[in-house]
């Protein structure tokens, strides 16, 4: 066996006593495997103790009713964010290694994916003008920008991994001067939609319009060749893999190939761009002179339209999934969101308005692959493979994205005990959460079975929402209750209610105008993570088989616990 950072212990036969104490990490020559009793071994330095089959660090603190965590005060975190030491027990822990260039190639990456290629026509036919649709994409960049603001605000004052799943934690949870039962709940919830269902469904999304994308090359004929399902499935499916294999392997690889996929995806929105200004140039207009001629008044119709344009968005609050990694948080995660999210928005216009000035809405509306269609009309056969390359390797880089910033999710939400311990371990050399990454992408390949692109993403967008307005109430919360605390970005306090009246409006507005039964699946699947979270969380309760398949996997992937936050340095 490859060496392993640790230590073996065990107590009894029943496995619930199983310790893997992480030990200064040089030069370890294998895993010591050692008799004895259980957590309260004397001479065990650093030891990780675990009580009902979770393994939690000996120095932390657990909070009543928490169902475990850290032990880590916001104070703490802050102080070690700022530059602090390290507990020396604490040997292994993720590392900054992501900067300002990576930070926006993170979010313009993931943000720049599979939306601006596939949800125009879904967009469009929404909407039912060429007009409407060019308010719609201006609005939602407009609205993803005030989110991100807020996020900015956000990261900066509980700057931790994880997210919403932070900010409910902090908000609601930590700062109250009373704990209650129900203080965990809404973060618990957020990492149970999102670790199992939103974050593993985008990057299936992702993986599948990749898929379809690079498919195209084997295809001999016109770009509307029908391509076999199960051929687009399996490609998807290697695409995870190829991605969780990055991800899981070396930090410094996943983020060179977020930089170099985000570059490549540039030039291929130039590529489209410039294609469409010379036509607009050569006088076609035609189409976008039609205007708001025929816009649906549809209240509905116009919030699922705002799901597709903000799917295309979706990725603005993704730097703020790995606060812990990203070199100096406080200057970096507002610059990078400042920098990121106007790029985006003039490239997804401008895109838009390319599109129509080459094609009509009736051909957008026919077309499966709509760049793919562009390239074609521009400059034939050569150019529908430049564009099928193109949009490869731009959702490419967007599943990537999605996979480095999912896996930071679950890491955390186990950390703090609310998912299964061993998905919070790091990799004992290469120090990266392969498990939280490997459990991602376990459920994104089960999710790619379906395939059926265009109602993953309406659910997708319906509960992604309820999570987003949470967040702009935690920001508007911990306005008065953290009032005092140190605040390096501030956003106007009308920001966040913008949002969050946004977000209750695209909640509510479809269910009320077209009810669906999907929206009821999302309710329930939602209000189902209570049954997990009383007995596992709250009451910290534990299966006897858990401490032997926390083993099995520790040794399988050479993984160790860590509690601490890297230096901000």
């Amino acid at each position: 066996m490859a060496p392993v950072v640790g230590s073996l212990d065990s107590c009894d036969q029943s496995g619930r006593y199983l310790h893997l104490a992480p030990q200064p990490a040089h030069r370890h020559e294998g895993v010591r495997v050692r008799e004895g009793s259980g957590s309260g071994r004397p001479g065990l330095q650093g030891a990780e103790v675990q009580t009902e089959g979770r393994l939690t660090s000996s120095n932390a603190t657990k909070g009543p009713g928490a169902g475990g965590g850290s032990g880590r005060t916001p104070a703490a975190a802050a102080a070690t964010l700022e530059g602090g030491v390290a507990a020396p027990d604490d040997a292994i822990n993720l590392q900054r290694r992501v900067g300002l260039i990576s930070g926006v190639a993170l979010i313009v990456g993931t943000m720049i994916g599979s939306g601006i290629f596939v949800s125009p026509k879904g967009l469009l036919q929404r909407t039912e003008s060429v007009g409407l649709s060019l308010v719609v994409w201006a609005a939602c960049g407009v609205l993803s920008l005030l989110g991100a603001l807020s996020y900015a605000e956000l990261g900066t004052l509980v700057a931790e991994s994880g997210g919403e799943y932070a900010y409910f934690n902090e908000a609601f949870h930590r700062s109250r001067p009373s704990k209650t039962w129900y203080g965990p709940v809404p973060a618990f919830l957020f990492s149970w939609v999102s670790i199992l269902l939103l974050k593993p469904s985008g990057l299936a999304i992702i993986a599948l319009t990749c898929a379809e994308y690079s498919s195209r090359l084997f295809i001999l004929g016109g770009s509307d060749c029908h391509i076999p399902g199960v051929s687009v499935k399996l490609l998807a499916s290697c695409v995870i893999v190829l991605i969780t294999f990055i991800n899981s392997y070396s930090v410094n690889l996943a983020t060179k190939v977020q930089n170099i996929f985000t570059a490549a995806k540039l030039v291929a929105i130039v590529i489209i761009v410039v294609g469409g200004m010379i036509k607009l140039a050569q006088g076609n207009t035609q189409y976008l002179e039609k205007g708001f001629e025929g816009s649906t008044t549809s209240a509905g119709n116009i919030a699922t339209a705002f799901y597709s344009g903000l799917w295309a968005y979706d990725g603005w609050n993704n730097l703020n999934y790995v606060t812990e990694e990203l070199k100096n948080p406080y200057k970096n995660l507002p610059r990078a969101i400042i920098i990121g999210l106007p790029l985006v928005t003039v490239c997804y216009l401008l895109v838009n308005v390319s599109y129509l000035a080459v094609m009509s809405t009736e051909e957008l509306l026919s077309s499966e692959t709509v760049a793919v269609k562009f390239g074609g009309e521009i400059v034939g056969r050569a150019g529908e493979v430049i564009m099928v390359i193109a949009v490869a390797f731009s959702t490419f880089g967007a599943a990537n994205g999605s996979a480095f910033t999912s896996g930071r999710l679950c890491f955390v939400a186990a950390r703090e005990g609310h998912m299964v311990d061993v998905l919070s371990y790091v990799h004992t050399k290469k120090l990266t959460p392969s498990p939280a990454l490997l459990f991602n992408a376990a459920i994104a390949l089960v999710m790619v079975v379906p395939s059926n692109i265009g109602s993953l993403i309406d659910f997708f967008g319906f509960t992604a929402w309820i999570f987003y307005g949470g967040a702009m109430l935690a920001l508007i919360v911990m306005r008065f209750t953290k009032k005092d605390s140190k605040r390096p970005y501030k956003v106007p306090i009308i920001i966040p209610i913008v949002v969050l009246i946004m977000s209750f409006f695209l909640v509510v507005l479809p269910i009320i105008d077209s009810p669906q039964i999907e929206y009821l699946y999302a309710t329930l699947f939602i209000v189902a993570g209570l049954i997990f979270y009383f007995p596992f969380v709250h009451f910290q309760k534990s299966l006897p088989i858990m401490g032997h398949v926390t083993t099995f996997f520790q040794l399988l992937l050479e993984v160790v616990p860590t509690d601490v936050m890297p230096d901000a340095a």
